[in-house]
Protein backbone atom coordinates (compact mmCIF):
# COMPACT_ATOMS: atom_id res chain seq x y z
CA UNK A 1 0.00 0.00 0.00
CA UNK A 2 1.18 3.71 -0.42
CA UNK A 3 2.35 5.95 1.98
CA UNK A 4 0.71 9.10 1.38
CA UNK A 5 2.99 12.54 2.65
CA UNK A 6 1.38 15.87 3.39
CA UNK A 7 2.37 19.16 2.01
CA UNK A 8 4.69 20.76 3.85
CA UNK A 9 4.31 24.59 5.09
CA UNK A 10 7.26 25.07 2.83
CA UNK A 11 5.89 23.51 -0.48
CA UNK A 12 2.29 25.09 0.47
CA UNK A 13 4.16 28.04 -0.07
CA UNK A 14 5.63 27.25 -2.66
CA UNK A 15 2.14 26.43 -4.20
CA UNK A 16 1.12 29.82 -3.53
CA UNK A 17 3.73 31.80 -4.99
CA UNK A 18 3.49 30.02 -8.33
CA UNK A 19 -0.08 29.91 -8.24
CA UNK A 20 0.35 34.07 -7.66
CA UNK A 21 2.55 34.23 -10.84
CA UNK A 22 -0.10 32.41 -12.90
CA UNK A 23 1.43 29.06 -13.24
CA UNK A 24 -0.88 26.15 -13.85
CA UNK A 25 -1.33 23.26 -11.46
CA UNK A 26 0.37 21.05 -14.10
CA UNK A 27 3.70 23.08 -14.11
CA UNK A 28 3.58 23.47 -9.88
CA UNK A 29 3.10 19.90 -9.47
CA UNK A 30 5.85 18.98 -11.99
CA UNK A 31 7.92 21.74 -10.03
CA UNK A 32 7.57 20.19 -7.10
CA UNK A 33 7.79 16.26 -7.80
CA UNK A 34 4.29 16.12 -6.52
CA UNK A 35 1.09 14.69 -8.72
CA UNK A 36 -1.17 17.20 -10.64
CA UNK A 37 -4.07 16.12 -8.43
CA UNK A 38 -2.50 16.38 -5.03
CA UNK A 39 -1.62 20.48 -6.71
CA UNK A 40 -5.21 20.11 -7.77
CA UNK A 41 -7.27 18.87 -4.41
CA UNK A 42 -4.41 21.76 -2.06
CA UNK A 43 -6.06 24.54 -4.25
CA UNK A 44 -9.66 23.65 -4.34
CA UNK A 45 -9.87 23.03 -0.56
CA UNK A 46 -8.02 26.32 0.10
CA UNK A 47 -9.13 28.94 -1.66
CA UNK A 48 -11.41 31.44 -0.99
CA UNK A 49 -12.33 34.94 -1.97
CA UNK A 50 -9.28 36.08 -1.19
CA UNK A 51 -7.81 33.40 -3.48
CA UNK A 52 -5.35 30.67 -2.04
CA UNK A 53 -3.66 31.21 1.21
CA UNK A 54 -1.09 29.05 2.60
CA UNK A 55 -0.86 29.97 5.84
CA UNK A 56 -4.57 29.25 6.85
CA UNK A 57 -4.29 26.21 4.78
CA UNK A 58 -1.63 24.60 6.42
CA UNK A 59 -3.22 25.62 9.97
CA UNK A 60 -6.51 23.85 8.57
CA UNK A 61 -4.15 20.63 7.63
CA UNK A 62 -3.02 20.59 10.80
CA UNK A 63 -6.12 20.76 12.81
CA UNK A 64 -6.99 17.57 10.45
CA UNK A 65 -4.60 15.58 10.89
Amino acid sequence: MQKYTQLTYEQRYHVYLLNKQGYNQTFIAKSMGRNKSTISRELSRNTGKRGYRHKQANRLADERY
